[in-house]
């Protein structure tokens, strides 16, 4: 069978409506069972790898109400068959699952009001159902737990859809997830630690969020055949840069040289800085003077006086993609309409900030709805940056990237990304998929650097990313050619 090319990331409605589906071909329980019996092997896993043993194990299960504390109580029962103590902490008593409970308490566990001393904690706190911060009781439990935390589904206290917290929250070592995975387990990773997904049976719809597979970004990777040139292989121009920002243009450029094999031009007044560090690089000082290019990218120091508007005026004026970061960014916050008007491809890459600037609104807890409806206003593609990258285009599923960890956030670092992107462009990959690549290949070479000189990571500058770009597309592409 193919592998997927993505992995999809389901709303609590779609999965509820999956589930609702799957309780009609199957017989009573056994989603339950499937989910808890995934949860008692991840939980026995973990005791092994941390402990050394199972039999003789503590855990302890913090149980709310609904069918997540029943996967928590059911998973307890079989872990209590492999001989480990397991007690329950009942957070809403008169409405935990009965059936649970009551296989919990067949098998030996015990019922307690206080944490004890586990080796580890079970969070089947609330579900996908759950909205909002944790309750006192259940906040005060979770602060008192000092050792490892495997959330059943998603961490209690984080929202499935959206990964806010507004308040107490769980912090997972480990989360199993039932079924399918939830926006939350892109959008709020942090909070939940290793993901292990347990397959229960849902037949699930096309995702509206989802996130390209590794292996499919090395796969399908712009790289030269027997029949290319530097020209076919796309020819992307840069015009990035001022007297006050000269390393943005580096930056920008370094990035596109990295990224592919075509050709780059660059355009404006960082021409011998930009030389100096890449000789390869076509240099001149006006869009006018820079030759035939295929995509172009515009704004990382760039500057936003009249000279700069109007190179980015002449820009826009091809009929070629553009991609449209920093400087570019804050001249289009003046006015949108140069890029809203334009029937060729624009891809805007802000921050929080500039995404602000642009809209007028913060993107708020939902950064999905916010990153596609600014998509959909504008007709336009929009990286919103991030730990989790977003990606959205007109029509098209939202595209998420988990960095992993925050290494790229460094001054710089996007201008690295913009190079990426507008090169993937060049090369005429369609705007979401560049976007999304860019962002996979521009996270990764930041932990490769960040891991560079051996386990324990240290922290990173722009520079030592742009060196791991190649190594990056190398490893990605390694994942494509393994069996």
């Amino acid at each position: 069978m193919t592998a997927p090319t993505v992995r999809g990331y389901f709303t609590a409605d779609e999965v509820r409506a999956a589930e609702a589906e799957l309780f009609e071909r199957v017989a009573d329980g056994v989603p339950m069972r499937r989910a808890a019996h995934g949860l008692a092997d991840v939980v026995a896993a973990e005791l092994r790898e941390r402990t050394g043993g199972v039999a003789g194990r503590a855990v302890t299960l913090l149980v709310g109400s609904g069918d997540n504390g029943g996967d928590a109580l059911w998973a307890g029962s079989m872990l209590r068959r492999r001989g480990v103590a397991v007690s329950a902490v009942l957070l809403a008593p008169e409405r935990t699952h009965a059936k649970g409970l009551a296989a919990l308490r067949r098998t030996g566990g015990r019922i307690r009001d206080d944490l004890g001393e586990p080796d580890l904690v079970v969070d089947g706190i609330v579900g996908i159902s759950g909205r909002g911060a944790l309750r006192p009781r259940a906040a005060e439990l979770v602060a008192a737990v000092r050792v490892p935390i495997i959330a059943a589904d998603l961490p209690s206290g984080v929202d499935p859809n959206t990964g806010a917290v507004d308040g107490p929250a769980v912090r997972a070592d480990v989360t199993v997830a039932f079924g399918a995975y939830k926006p939350v387990h892109a959008l709020a990773a942090s909070r939940c630690g290793r993901i292990e997904l347990v397959p229960i049976g849902l037949t699930l719809p096309e995702p509206n969020l989802a996130a390209l597979e590794p292996f499919s970004i090395g796969a399908a990777w712009p790289v030269p055949d027997a029949l290319d040139d530097k020209y076919s292989q796309g020819v992307v121009g840069v015009c990035a840069g001022s007297a006050r920002y000269p390393g943005a243009a580096v930056l920008s450029t370094g990035g596109a040289v990295a990224a592919t094999s075509g050709m780059v031009r660059y355009a404006g007044t960082g021409a011998a800085e930009v030389l100096a560090h890449f000789p390869e690089v076509i240099a001149a000082q006006s869009v006018s003077e820079t030759g035939r290019v295929q995509a172009w990218v515009f704004g990382p120091g760039a500057g936003t006086d009249a000279a700069a508007r109007e190179r980015f005026t002449e820009i826009l004026a091809t009929d070629l993609p553009v991609v449209v970061d920093a400087d570019g960014l804050t001249l289009l916050a003046d006015d949108p309409s140069p890029v809203t008007d334009r029937s060729a491809p624009v891809v805007l890459t802000p921050h929080a900030g500039e995404f602000a600037r642009l809209t007028g609104r913060e993107p708020g807890p939902d950064r999905v709805a916010a990153v596609r409806e600014l998509a959909e206003e504008w007709r336009v593609t929009v990286l919103l940056k991030g730990r989790a990258t977003l990606v959205a285009s007109p029509g098209c599923p939202v595209h998420v990237n988990e960095a992993g960890g925050s290494w790229a956030a460094t001054a710089g670092s996007g201008d690295v990304l913009s190079g990426i992107l507008g090169a993937l462009l060049a090369t005429g990959r369609a705007p979401s998929w560049a976007a999304a690549a860019a962002a996979r290949v521009h996270s990764l070479a930041a932990n490769l650097a960040a891991h560079a000189h051996g386990p324990a990571a240290a922290p990173i500058s722009a520079t030592p990313l742009l060196h791991h770009i190649r190594p990056a597309i190398q490893t990605l592409r390694a994942l494509a050619e393994s069996p």
